[in-house]
């Protein structure tokens, strides 16, 4: 078994350590500046777009879409170390790359199943980072962890006339619902939603339902309702979290992403990679923990002698060198198995990294806000977001019960 990264691999990391160390961190603060002179705090600092500009200058641009013609062309495993380095900080550096979710998530749905069309009005534009999206899922009336729940309407108007539907439409659709914790709908760069609603609520299979259709931001009917909070954090950097509103939307029958009954299986291929990139930019974050509580043992001194040499410091800065070693060959492994037998031959252990990585980097946080004492608590340091973050990402794309239940029936189905 070969453990090393191959050359391209290695090429890039270096490339991007070395934009990371010159450009991104040096830019967390002047972000942070930056924003709080904005006039709507939703507005993007003009660090960023230099900082997305730089990347595309260097070639670090899409590393996330494995397709050649509109990505990077890298294989899961070639991108995993790359995304890990960018968890360093999640709030600035997947948007430099425009690697940033839920436009990633988007952009995979719009290249695979999206139609010509479609990828001329919205896939081009959001690879060349000129716009933002947002994927409209989760809804606060049901309980979400089961999408086979989701209420959301769409509803055929054959005999439609949408502003923007031409003679050849085929009629609209009409959608009407609730929906929140849209990430990025709250940037002003948002143009366009993904919308899971149901086209056939009463069929037979649950899930054959559903359906995904595109949005405009600014067609009639949509509201933006509110900002959601995530620990009491507004998220600003990824566009924020809404709450958003469907009054007799129509948009043209071309909106639909694939054919009526397909969004559960566009949402299930969906989050297959999203899952991933989640706990490879998660395992950055546990690295970016433990260096800060080495920097701080290093200089802090307690009870007549430095943090670093007391002893439950040692023990936490050991455990958690530990559970990140092991997190990254499960990871690793998890990657190499989508390029190798597919998402679905990958099934059981997207489902492990997806339990095991937030639960693990949250203790790891935990322990480096501790070892800060009040700072860890405060905005001079990153740790109580990215804590948030790691928290939240046990809900996101299927909390840990889910995984847990779906993995347990497939272990127990050998001996039934």
């Amino acid at each position: 078994m070969d453990f090393a990264y191959d050359a391209r691999t290695e090429e890039l990391r270096e490339k991007l350590l070395t934009f990371m160390d010159e450009h991104v961190h040096p830019a967390e603060q002047t972000a942070h500046e930056q924003r709080a002179a904005l006039a709507s705090p939703w507005d993007t600092p003009a660090i960023v777009e230099e900082l997305k500009a730089e990347a595309r200058k260097q070639g670090l641009w899409n590393l996330f879409l494995p397709d050649a013609e509109h990505g990077a062309g890298l294989t899961n495993l070639q991108y995993a170390p790359l995304a890990e380095i960018t968890g360093r900080s999640p709030q600035l550096a997947p948007t430099a790359l425009n690697c940033a979710a839920p436009d990633t998530g988007n952009m995979e749905v719009l290249a695979q199943f999206g139609n010509e069309a479609q990828k001329k009005q919205w896939l081009e534009p959001l690879l060349a980072g000129e716009i933002r999206s947002a994927f409209a899922m989760t809804e606060p009336e049901v309980a979400s962890s089961d999408a086979t729940n989701i209420e959301t309407h769409i509803a055929r108007d054959d005999g439609g006339t949408s502003r923007s539907s031409g003679a050849e439409s085929g009629g609209d659709y009409v959608i009407n619902g609730r929906k929140w914790y849209i990430s990025g709908a709250m940037n002003p760069l948002c143009q366009i939603f993904i919308v899971m609603g149901k086209t056939d609520p009463d069929g037979p299979d649950l899930r054959r339902q559903q359906s995904m259709i595109l949005v405009p931001r600014d067609t009639p009917g949509v509201e933006i309702k509110r900002a959601m909070q995530v620990y009491g954090y507004e998220d600003h950097y990824h566009g924020g979290h809404a709450e958003v509103l469907f009054h007799d939307v129509r948009v043209p029958a071309g909106n639909l992403i694939g054919e009526e009954g397909g969004g559960f299986g566009i949402a299930q291929a969906r989050l297959g990679p999203g899952r991933i990139h989640h706990c490879m930019r998660l395992i950055g974050m546990a690295e970016r923990a433990i260096e800060l509580m080495c920097r701080r043992a290093v200089t802090r001194t307690a009870f007549g002698k430095p943090l670093a040499q007391q002893g439950v410091v040692q023990e936490w800065i050991a455990d958690a060198r530990v559970a990140v070693e092991q997190l990254r060959l499960l990871v690793l492994k998890t990657a190499w198995l989508m390029d190798t037998v597919g998402n679905k031959g990958a099934h059981t252990e997207i489902q492990a990294i997806k339990i095991a990585t937030p639960r693990t980097v949250v203790d790891i946080l935990d322990k480096a806000v501790q070892l800060h004492g009040a700072g860890g608590v405060s905005q001079d340091f990153p740790l109580a977001e990215l804590w948030a973050g790691a928290r939240t990402l046990q809900l996101a794309d299927g909390p840990d019960e889910v995984h847990q239940r779906s993995l347990a029936r497939r272990e127990l189905k050998r001996y039934l």
